[in-house]
C-alpha cells in the first residue's frame, strides 16, 4: 500500500541553491605593505559577506594591520570570559623576514583562520558583540574605544 509512505516534497531552486538561513563568509586578502624602514607595516583587507542580524552590513570591506588584531583579541577576552579566544599567528621578530611574501601569506592565512573561528562563534554573534561587528565592518576601528 503506497498510501503509508510519506509524501516527498520537491525542493525549490531557491531552497537548494539560495542563501542559507544564516551564513557568514570571512576572507582576508590583498596584503599591502606601507612605509619605510622602522615605520613599515602590512595591512590586510577583511571582506565579510553575511546575513546574520548582528552585523549591520550584508557586505563589507575594511583594512586592518596585525596590531589591530592584537588589540581586538584583548578586547574580546575582556568582553567575554565564557568564550575561549584562539591564538593569533605569532609575531615575526626578524625584520628582514617580516615583509617577505612567504611570511606575509603565512600570516594572512593565520589571521583568516583566527577571524573565521571568532566571527563564527555563536556566543559572540548572539551576545551582540559590538567589538566583533565593529572590527569586521567599521571603516575606522578605534582600538582604544574598547578598553575601559
Amino acid at each position: 500500500n503506497s498510501s503509508s509512505l510519506p509524501k516527498i516534497k520537491q525542493q525549490t531552486f531557491d531552497e537548494i541553491y539560495g542563501e542559507p538561513e544564516n551564513f557568514l563568509e570571512i576572507e582576508i586578502r590583498d596584503p599591502q605593505t606601507h612605509g619605510y624602514g622602522r615605520g613599515m607595516f602590512t595591512d590586510y583587507e577583511i571582506v565579510c559577506r553575511t546575513n546574520i542580524p548582528a552585523f549591520k552590513k550584508k557586505t563589507s570591506s575594511v583594512r586592518r594591520r596585525y596590531s589591530d588584531f592584537e588589540s581586538f583579541k584583548i578586547a574580546l577576552q575582556n568582553e567575554s570570559s565564557r568564550v575561549v579566544i584562539p591564538s593569533l599567528p605569532p609575531k615575526i621578530y626578524l625584520n628582514k623576514n617580516k615583509f617577505n611574501d612567504f611570511e606575509i601569506e603565512k600570516r594572512r592565512q593565520g589571521l583568516e583562520k583566527f577571524l573565521s573561528i571568532v566571527a563564527g562563534h555563536p556566543l559572540l554573534q548572539t551576545s551582540n558583540s559590538k567589538i566583533l561587528t565593529s572590527f569586521i565592518q567599521d571603516d575606522r576601528w578605534e582600538k582604544n574605544k574598547w578598553f575601559y
